[in-house]
């Protein structure tokens, strides 16, 4: 069991409406609808490698989940970061806020739907910055 590598997860958004939801997500986002609708109270959604699932009221009733969510989506440079921006600047997405570098190393820009739910679409810029600091330090060499 110690090998196995996960899939990535398939976070449950709560929507309200997964007609408008799924509407939403195509139209402004760029996401594709694969399966479900408002009858099952699920409908699956994704972008590349990206899935999510969409949940109504009466689905989410039987396990619980509440809204709104947040979500992460890493992106591999500053640029892509910055590309999605303009494509969903471009759409009329409900941005929230610009691109911009943290304190805490992350290049990123939040994003809303219909129903509050968030995304913080970021890249980590630190972090190859940190693995050179650790290869060295592991040398021993001077950081």
């Amino acid at each position: 069991m110690s090998g196995m590598e996960f899939p990535g997860p398939v976070p449950e958004i709560p929507v309200r409406d997964i007609t408008a939801a799924a509407a939403h997500y195509q139209d402004s986002l760029g996401f594709t609808l694969d399966w479900g609708g408002d009858e099952l109270g699920l409908a699956g959604i994704s972008r590349g490698g990206c899935r999510l699932f969409l949940a109504n009221e009466e689905h989410r009733k039987t396990h619980g989940t509440v809204g709104p969510t947040l979500t992460w989506l890493n992106l591999d440079s500053k640029q892509a970061v910055d590309e999605l921006y303009l494509a969903w600047s471009a759409s009329h997405a409900r941005l929230r806020s610009k691109p911009e570098s943290k304190p805490w190393g992350l290049y990123e820009f939040t994003v809303a739907d219909l129903d509050g739910n968030l995304f913080r679409v970021f890249y980590d810029f630190t972090t190859p910055e940190r693995a050179v600091i650790r290869t060295l330090d592991a040398e021993g060499e001077d950081v």
